[in-house]
């Protein structure tokens, strides 16, 4: 009888064991699946995990924090930075504003003028002073 209680205590360990081995190798499985890094390219093969921005001006994927000038949210109360960014080609300014999907491209007539597209005018006046409807809403260098 001894034996006979031994003897079943013995499989029911083993089964309970060999299920728990078995489940554990699924685990871990599951976990080894590897992520792609660097696969997030827009539709222009920019890949934003690097830092890189599809520009219209330049026809070529940029780091805007490279070659941008930074405009900062004017202070109105908020407890909040933001930043924008313009790329400066000819009598054309590319502006990247973090409230905007795609980029917007402002025109000037000439030299010394501001550049504008519809409500937007970007100022180069003590550096740059972006406005929008008449309001300040960015300053930069």
């Amino acid at each position: 009888m001894k034996k006979l209680i031994l003897f079943s205590i013995l499989i029911t360990l083993s089964f309970s064991c060999a299920k728990k081995v078995s489940q554990e190798t699924k685990t871990i499985k599951e976990e080894a699946k590897p992520k792609l890094v660097g696969g997030d390219a827009d539709a222009h093969g920019c890949k934003g995990s690097a830092g890189y921005t599809w520009s219209i001006l330049k026809k070529e994927c940029v780091r805007l924090f490279e070659i941008g000038t930074k405009l900062t949210h004017a202070e109105d109360g908020k407890t909040y930075t933001t930043v924008a960014y313009v790329i400066f080609d000819g009598n054309k300014a590319e502006l990247f504003l973090d409230t905007q999907k795609e980029s917007i491209t402002l025109e000037r007539k000439s030299e010394g003028d501001s550049w504008i597209k519809d409500d937007l005018q970007l100022i180069p006046w003590k550096g740059y002073v972006l406005k929008k409807a008449g309001k300040i809403i960015y300053t930069g260098q």
